[in-house]
């Protein structure tokens, strides 16, 4: 049975990128500040699948490069229009930073315009202005107005609506600064004595370094998908069967814990659940016996649930529960404490 549904989701997955690639081709071409997403398949690091028909994709920034982390400013006095305020800005939380355009060696000029700068800094709001234009534009001389539509939204954030043969799939499109080679220090990973993952995998993942999303008005959200995806990539290069359990924990949440169009928990949830359940059973043999590694699985992520609380993996002052609707978690916790009461595989 996880066959079928698999073969859907990356049927959708290459409906949508070809879709994308050719949108943000025709963004790129008219604004060079913004670049075409890469046709790589479904293992692209820039498509994120949060739920069958909810998907986030990266859109890269062009003309920075060169990043450097220092302390920035602490206090700013404008609103996202540029106008002075009395009082500060709040500051960002755990997973999101300020960034000035002099944190980086080389930048296009048109980086240092006032369309995405107010004194020096890079203001994640109006770099979605400009992009919510280009996107609607692109829609329109793509001749793609009867497949991708944008819908509205009460932030900047951009959202669209994508047409593909099986269903309609909602696309949040986040441009995204890269930066390889360099590691965050909010990042404080990976966590002293630690014996999962290999100090080789470490080293590989730090090397790619991580992302700052234009997910919030004045602040750029960490993101770290490169390295989650060499993560995945080797999880059971011992022979272990911790891909068949994240498979499977899907597969149930989408089916009976938590269905729907926008679920409370997404993929990107049970993957950080993953995460911290290998690094507390490192050892081969904790990953040989399916059906006892899947339920040490669900009850971690009852626990998460019924808290309301997880951890982000790398950065983990964060939790990745904050802002969701606390009756739709609850809702989710019951239906796991039924599961576990009495756990019944339906799937092989």
């Amino acid at each position: 049975q996880v066959e079928p549904r698999h073969y859907q989701v990356s049927k959708a997955v290459e409906e949508v990128q070809k879709i994308i690639q050719q949108l943000t081709a025709e963004i790129s071409y008219k604004a060079t500040r913004f670049q075409a997403i890469s046709n790589s398949g479904i293992h692209n690091e820039n498509i994120k699948v949060l739920a069958p028909s909810q998907f986030l994709i990266t859109v890269p920034l062009r003309g920075l490069a060169g990043y450097r982390e220092r302390q920035v400013r602490h206090w700013r006095y404008y609103t996202v229009h540029g106008a002075k305020l009395l009082s500060s800005v709040r500051d960002p939380e755990e997973l999101h930073q300020w960034l000035e355009v002099e944190q980086f060696s080389k930048s296009l000029q048109q980086w240092h315009e006032t369309d995405v700068n107010i004194e020096g800094d890079l203001v994640p709001a109006k770099v979605l202005i400009v992009f919510r234009e280009l996107v609607e534009k692109s829609i329109v001389s793509c001749n793609l107005s009867s497949k991708v539509t944008v819908l509205e939204s009460f932030s900047s954030v951009v959202r669209v609506a994508v047409e593909t043969s099986e269903s309609q799939v909602e696309v949040e499109l986040v441009p995204a600064v890269e930066i390889p080679t360099c590691w965050p220090e909010k990042a404080r990973w990976p966590r002293c004595l630690k014996r999962w993952p290999c100090q080789e995998i470490v080293q590989r993942m730090k090397l790619l370094g991580f992302d700052l999303l234009a997910r919030s008005s004045y602040h750029w959200q960490l993101c770290f998908s490169r390295a989650e995806h060499i993560l995945m990539e080797g999880l059971d290069e011992d022979g272990g069967c911790r891909l068949k359990c994240f498979r499977v924990m899907r597969q149930m949440k989408e089916d009976v814990w938590c269905a729907g169009n926008k679920p409370v928990i997404t993929a990107y949830h049970l993957q950080t659940v993953l995460f911290w359940t290998c690094e507390k059973y490192p050892r081969t043999k904790d990953w040989r016996c399916f059906p006892e590694a899947f339920l040490r699985l669900v009850q971690k992520l009852h626990k998460c649930v019924s808290q309301h609380f997880l951890k982000h993996y790398f950065v983990k002052n964060t939790n990745l529960l904050k802002y969701a609707n606390t009756s739709d978690l609850d809702l989710v916790a019951s239906k796991l404490a039924v599961f576990l009461e009495n756990p019944v595989f339906c799937l092989d």
